[in-house]
C-alpha cells in the first residue's frame, strides 16, 4: 500500500476534523470583559453573578463555560488594551462587552467612548468571535444631557455593528435599595442570584450551540 497516497487522500478530512475540534473548544467559552459590575466589587468571586451563572449553565450541560475577565475600575480603553491577550488565550466564541461605565463616570466624551467600543467590537469579530454589547446607563445625578448622550452610544453601536444589545441589569437592581452596596453604585451580595438569573434569561438565546 502506498501510504503517501493514503495520507494525501485523508489530509483534507484530517484538516477539517482538526478545525471542527478547535471550534468545539471555542464554542464552550463566553468571555466577559467588563468592570466592577461584572468583577463584583468587594464581594466573594464564588458568589458573584458570573460564577453563579457559570455553575447554573454547567449543570445544564448545553451552555458555554463563562470566563470572567472583568477588572474593577477598568475603562473601555483599558479593556481594549488587554483584549487581544484574552482572545488569544481563551479563543471564545462569544464575548460580552460590559464596559464604558467608568468612562461615563469620569465624563469622557461620548464620541471617544463610542470609538473605543467600536475598536473592541472589531477586534472580537476579527478573532472570529461574536460580540454581545451590554447597555450601560449612568446614575441620574450625572446630568440628563450627558446621561442621554452616553446611553445612546450603545443602541447606536449595536445597530451599526449588527450585534445584540443586552439589557442593563442595574436598571432592575438599583430600584431596590437592599440590593445595593453603601456606595450606591455597586450591587450587593443579595442581588447576585437575581442578576445571574436575569443574565441567564437574556444571554441564553444568544449563545445557543
Amino acid at each position: 500500500m502506498n501510504f503517501k497516497n493514503v495520507f494525501r487522500w485523508h489530509l483534507p478530512f484530517l484538516m477539517l476534523l482538526g478545525l471542527l475540534s478547535f471550534r468545539a473548544v471555542a464554542a464552550d467559552n463566553l468571555l466577559i470583559i467588563g468592570d466592577s459590575l461584572s468583577a463584583v466589587y468587594r464581594l466573594p468571586v464564588a458568589e458573584s453573578w458570573p460564577s453563579l451563572l457559570n455553575n447554573k449553565w454547567q449543570k445544564e450541560g448545553d451552555k458555554p463555560a463563562i470566563i470572567n475577565a472583568s477588572i474593577s475600575g477598568d475603562t473601555a480603553e483599558q479593556g481594549l488594551a488587554r483584549l487581544q491577550t484574552l482572545l488569544q488565550q481563551h479563543h471564545p466564541r462569544w464575548v460580552l462587552i460590559e464596559l464604558g461605565a467608568n468612562d461615563g463616570l469620569r465624563g469622557f466624551p461620548p464620541q471617544n467612548i463610542s470609538q473605543t467600543l467600536t475598536q473592541i467590537i472589531t477586534q472580537v469579530k476579527q478573532a472570529n468571535a461574536e460580540p454581545l454589547l451590554m447597555q450601560i446607563r449612568l446614575p441620574p445625578n450625572y446630568g440628563r444631557r450627558y446621561g442621554d448622550a452616553f446611553y445612546a452610544i450603545y443602541p447606536a453601536l449595536a445597530k451599526q455593528e449588527n450585534i445584540p444589545l443586552v439589557p442593563f441589569f442595574m436598571e432592575q437592581v438599583a430600584a431596590k435599595p437592599e440590593w445595593m452596596q453603601d456606595d450606591g453604585l455597586h450591587p450587593a451580595l443579595a442581588a447576585q442570584p437575581f442578576i445571574a438569573d436575569w443574565m441567564a434569561e437574556k444571554l441564553a438565546p444568544l449563545v445557543t450551540q
